[in-house]
């Protein structure tokens, strides 16, 4: 796969996110409760990213002490937790700065980083993805429908909706209960793999780039582990139980995944 080189800087303005959440009619105003109504689903936020390639830098900007909820979810999903103080406290939105400046100096100090990913909604962010851009590097954005900029979302290369990554993809027309149990790890991680290529617009998914993927979601996968002796046995027994569908590539004899089997 040629976006496999990707390597990405997560940047998250976590007050923003959980604001957009908290006020679905947009306000910009600072965030009151110390956690909104409905959770940020930061692990699935991971897991799409990790869809673009591999997350090198992951750093959230808050004031921590009105977010301690999500203490225990960011140390699980190894995000550097920046304490911001309150935006009271020092008259101007500390964290976007904070946040600006950490973007340039990875910019300019790591070289290999070349998709930085900012998570939120705000306009004033713009400049900064402009001079990301200048400096040679992809921008996605990542925000709440209701509460980002339109100026935000076109400056970006790419502009990813949080809403949508809770709605979820489509899914195979088989329950994956009518798996065996030992198996059924393997089948999801096949099934969430091929939604992630599916969301990349991947028209042609060989076997190899789908076991990238999968290797990228969980590093330490091995079809061994759950009974199989290859990974083309598992994508054969994927086929029998209703969930892809495979052809076979003329060129280089390896399988293809067409996409999920029809319900019959």
């Amino acid at each position: 796969m040629a976006d496999e080189a990707h390597a990405l800087a997560v940047l998250i303005d976590f007050e923003n996110l959980a604001l957009g959440l908290e006020r679905p009619n947009g306000g910009r105003g600072r965030a009151k409760s110390q956690k909104s109504p409905e959770q940020v689903q930061v692990k699935l936020i991971l897991e799409r990213l990790l869809e673009k390639g591999k997350v090198i830098v992951k750093r959230a900007y808050a004031d921590w002490g009105r977010f301690s909820a999500y203490r225990e979810t960011m140390h699980d999903s190894g995000i550097q937790m920046m304490e911001i103080p309150e935006r009271g406290m020092t008259g101007k939105n500390h964290a976007d700065i904070q946040l600006c400046v950490d973007a340039m100096d990875l910019c300019w100090s790591k070289e290999h980083i070349d998709t930085f990913v900012i998570v939120s909604g705000d306009s004033d962010f713009t400049p900064l993805v402009s001079k990301l851009k200048e400096n040679n590097k992809t921008v996605i954005g990542l925000g709440t429908k209701d509460s980002t900029s339109d100026l935000l979302a076109s400056s970006c290369d790419e502009f990813i909706y949080y809403e949508d990554i809770i709605q979820g993809p489509a899914a195979p027309g088989v329950s994956i209960t009518e798996i065996p149990k030992k198996k059924r790890p393997a089948i999801q991680l096949l099934i969430e793999s091929v939604q992630a290529l599916q969301r990349e617009n991947k028209d042609i998914m060989y076997s190899s780039m789908v076991k990238d993927t999968i290797k990228r979601k969980q590093p330490q996968f091995s079809e061994s582990s759950y009974g199989y002796r290859s990974f083309s046995e598992l994508l054969q027994d994927a086929e029998r139980h209703g969930i892809v569908t495979l052809r076979t590539d003329q060129r280089s004899g390896t399988w293809v995944v067409v996409g999920f089997a029809e319900k019959k």
